[in-house]
């Protein structure tokens, strides 16, 4: 598994107790230390770094994983509409391909497999084949699993650029860690890849985790649940007609919690933003990664 770091040159003493697979910090580096997840951002359509930087890095770190984009889909964060993401995608990847053939390219992930996100990267997936006169190459899949509301204008994670609806999904606060909307969100999501013949790529969930607040009913012993009870989702479950040959059938191969450390949302943190020192969520994560490793 992995987590998410917002504050790297604060990371080095949890991320040495907690040994993650590897860590992601939402932007590319020179020379990450341990297996790190490279990700370009696209906000608007534009490309941060610039191709010159992408491939400078590629060619220093053969073999990396990429991720283009942070949820491309919501307004307040990379916010492209299905055509600025699907030029950016075209770009990039060219880029990466070029610099380091072995380069693993995922696509963004947007923040939940709603209907909604679902027709959103239909649009993408349309607009590259229609521009590009072929389906978008991608090596790995990629999606984040919050619980959400999509409604327009209000909290949650809106409405995707691009589409004309109002309102989607319906969460409400208390469904944010319901594990069996967790669940079905992946079954949803594996089941749109194969029916447009991705069934063959892994998944990542490069992004998911508690983000309400303690006094909105989400104290230390629920999020614990939660976030114990999600990687037993994500670890156990299989489906003969849906996950990925390769991996027995798992519908995920790898994923990512939010956050190491994180001071606009620390509900889900695993470890103390100055000080490094674990919180008792780190602990127990601690204690899940020496017993069992994803």
């Amino acid at each position: 598994m992995c987590v998410g770091v917002p504050y790297p040159d604060r990371a080095a003493k949890p991320l040495s107790e907690l040994r993650p697979g590897w860590y992601l910090t939402w932007a590319t580096a020179q020379r990450p230390g341990g297996e790190f997840a490279q990700m370009v951002r696209i906000p608007r359509g534009k490309i941060v770094p610039n191709l010159e930087t992408i491939a400078q890095i590629a060619q220093n770190n053969p073999g990396a994983l990429w991720l283009i984009g942070n949820e491309m889909d919501v307004i307040w964060q990379d916010n492209a509409t299905p055509e600025q993401y699907a030029a950016a995608y075209h770009d990039v990847y060219a880029t990466l391909k070029q610099a380091d053939p072995a380069s693993r390219v995922a696509i963004g992930g947007v923040s939940e497999p709603s209907p909604l996100r679902l027709q959103y990267l239909d649009r993408v997936l349309q607009v590259y084949r229609e521009r590009y006169g072929q389906d978008m190459p991608l090596d790995v899949w990629n999606v984040h699993n919050f619980i959400l509301p999509e409604v327009r204008g209000s909290w949650g994670v809106d409405i995707p650029p691009g589409i004309a609806a109002n309102s989607g999904l319906a969460y409400t606060i208390d469904d944010h860690d319901n594990l069996t909307y967790f669940k079905q969100q992946l079954i949803d999501f594996r089941r749109w890849m194969a029916a447009r013949g991705y069934r063959d790529k892994e998944l990542l969930v490069s992004e998911y985790g508690i983000l309400m607040f303690e006094d909105y009913g989400f104290d230390y012993p629920r999020v614990r649940d939660f976030m114990l009870g999600s990687f037993d989702v994500m670890l156990n479950t299989t489906d003969a007609g849906l996950g990925l040959p390769a991996d027995g059938n798992r519908l995920v191969q790898r994923w990512c919690w939010f956050s190491l450390a994180d001071t606009n949302y620390p509900t889900g943190n695993l470890a103390v933003v100055d000080s490094g020192e674990l919180t008792p969520l780190g602990d127990d994560l601690k204690a899940y990664l020496d017993g069992q490793t994803p």
